[in-house]
């Protein structure tokens, strides 16, 4: 059996979230609102629903790839997550990289959204932790270029 999940409109001409092909990963979200977005700037944009998640799961926004390589318009916390015990209206973070102004338009494809299981784990303090091949190499420290 399929997992359920409950969409809300709080404002009565909200798009609710869609697949645009059954084998799609994300759902498109669509904008309430028509709303400018400065260049180099970032801007809330309603959507119109809030919803209702089913237990053990969370929702991933994400940028459309569509928007942000033709006009520079990018989700600004990718992926922003939303927990399952959120009930509010989903809001969606977009940031405006170019070096025009971006017109959003009410109805229009503003973001995308995937599900996923959450696992939960018990957190154990300690002293020590065990080694690993890459230590404590981080940011660069694999270098650029394949080394095989």
């Amino acid at each position: 059996m399929k997992e359920v999940i409950k969409f809300k409109k709080v404002s009565p001409d909200a798009i609710i979230p869609n697949y645009a092909h059954k084998e799609d990963a994300g759902m498109d979200i669509y904008s309430n609102e028509d709303k400018v977005i400065k260049s180099k700037s970032w801007e809330l944009i309603k959507t119109g629903f809030s919803m209702e998640l089913p237990t053990g799961y969370e929702a991933q926004i994400r940028s459309k790839s569509g928007l942000s390589l033709k006009s520079g318009i990018i989700v600004l916390n990718s992926p922003g997550t939303i927990d399952e015990n959120y009930r509010g209206e989903v809001g969606i973070i977009l940031m405006n990289v170019s070096d025009k102004d971006y017109n959003v338009e009410k109805n229009q494809k503003v973001a995308q959204m995937v599900i996923n299981k959450v696992e939960h784990f018990e957190i154990i303090e300690t002293e020590e932790i065990s080694d690993s091949s890459r230590g404590d190499g981080a940011f660069g420290s694999t270098g650029l270029k394949n080394n095989i």
